[in-house]
């Protein structure tokens, strides 16, 4: 016997996103959880983003870690960047101040459980963002 996968719709997910004890990614219809990130993990992306936010001071950019999350529309995605800078005025997703769609640099911290969607289908999405144009990727098992 065959499980059936359930499809849900963007809104559905908006909705269950603001109650979840966890965090999920969106992929056209399916709700995908993500998993727990590390000490290391998160270390290196603060350092990431507040070298960032720094280095931008008094330019027309944000920096925003992974809480921000971006929409993809052309794909029907939504997710969580490790680390983003974003030009201002920052464009929300229609109704929603927890969604960004105007992304121009993304980064993701590596993980092994990741790191091959990172490199692929993650990638092919953000290629997809109007205003992208860098990705990022940090190893975090390099020294």
């Amino acid at each position: 016997m065959q499980a059936t996968q359930i499809s849900y719709s963007a809104k559905e997910y908006l909705e269950q996103e603001t109650t979840a004890e966890f965090r999920s990614e969106y992929r056209d219809g399916e709700i995908m959880p993500m998993t727990g990130g590390t000490l290391n993990h998160n270390r290196i992306g603060l350092n990431i983003a507040s070298a960032l936010k720094y280095g931008i001071k008094g330019q027309p950019y944000e920096t925003a870690i992974n809480d921000l999350r971006l929409s993809i529309p052309t794909k029907n995605i939504y997710t969580y960047p490790d680390v983003m800078v974003i030009s201002t005025p920052v464009i929300y997703a229609e109704g929603r101040r927890d969604t960004i769609t105007n992304s121009q640099i993304i980064i993701e911290v590596l993980s092994r459980s990741t790191e091959s969607y990172d490199r692929g289908q993650k990638f092919e999405y953000y290629r997809r963002v109007n205003s992208f144009q860098e990705y990022i990727l940090i190893d975090q098992s390099c020294r």
